[in-house]
């Protein structure tokens, strides 16, 4: 699908203005409508797509919460490649980077065709995760947090009994789990981004220093334990992960991958590394537990 507005101030992260104090800023997500019961979104098999990068660890924890639900056979999933250039990123058809895949629904060449088909005037970053409808023909939600609360709950009355069990979200910790997020969320998931992102010493210093101050307080609460609310694998994990945790969890190791994540923040991100050179290694990715 193509248009004839102008869109490369939304697509292309060489164009897009750096914050006047050099921080970074994250948008928020614009499309924030809910799969459930009874809504103009009804849980069905078959009906929704979701469109990934295995390097956005927003999309990545949409993956995860996939697989720890059993929704494979329900939701299928259009792989981007990590080459994310002046269109944003593209996929297979346009950049047969290994582990990418097309968009079987439109044919699409690159996200934001997407995101115009669902509202040519749409003026925000052209992001992943998106959970497309295949029934209305639009996007229902691109905030990765939202999506995984859905992906928790709302296919429960579909699913195995096993599946339908799996709560990451569990009531009697929902209060612990999002003062949690909400603090990993600023300083760790998103402090990277700040730090790495940041143009300026004093931006730079001002992200670092909590992010780190936060890592020192997570091994505390890691300590002797393997998750870091109830004894048990919840949300709050799973958001953790996708920034600095590994476990030996096929949800988890079958989502992860290393070489789009390192193709991506070492070509994309030309102001930060303008020559494009990738880092070969290391080997293995990760040591064994």
């Amino acid at each position: 699908m193509s248009t004839t507005r102008d869109v490369a101030g939304q697509s292309d992260i060489t164009k897009m203005k750096p914050e006047e104090d050099g921080s970074f800023k994250r948008r928020a997500s614009s499309f924030r409508r809910f799969i459930k019961k009874g809504g103009e979104f009804e849980p069905e098999k078959g009906r929704y797509h979701l469109y990934v990068s295995y390097a956005c660890p927003w999309a990545t924890r949409t993956l995860i919460t996939r697989v720890l639900k059993g929704l494979e056979n329900f939701i299928d999933v259009s792989i981007v490649s990590p080459h994310m250039g002046c269109d944003g990123w593209p996929f297979a058809n346009v950049d047969a980077f290994p582990g990418a895949t097309t968009d079987p629904l439109h044919n699409a060449e690159h996200v934001k065709d997407l995101y115009l088909r669902a509202d040519p005037e749409y003026d925000g970053r052209f992001t992943v995760p998106v959970l497309w409808d295949k029934k209305t023909g639009t996007i229902v939600n691109n905030e990765s947090s939202e999506i995984i609360r859905m992906f928790n709950s709302a296919f429960n009355a579909l699913l195995p009994a096993d599946k339908a069990a799996v709560d990451i979200y569990p009531e009697a910790h929902r209060a612990e789990i999002d003062g949690i997020n909400e603090w990993v969320y600023d300083t760790v998931n998103n402090g990277v981004y700040k730090a790495g992102f940041a143009s300026t010493q004093a931006a730079y210093e001002a992200a670092v220093v909590p992010l780190f101050a936060s890592l020192d307080r997570l091994e505390k609460m890691l300590t002797g334990k393997d998750y870091l609310v109830g004894d048990r694998l919840t949300e709050a994990d799973v958001r953790l992960f996708v920034t600095i945790l590994y476990w030996n969890n096929p949800a988890f190791s079958m989502t992860c991958n290393f070489e789009h994540i390192k193709t991506h923040y070492y070509w994309s991100h030309t102001f930060i590394n303008p020559h494009r050179v990738i880092p070969v290694g290391p080997i293995p990715n990760i040591l064994p537990l």
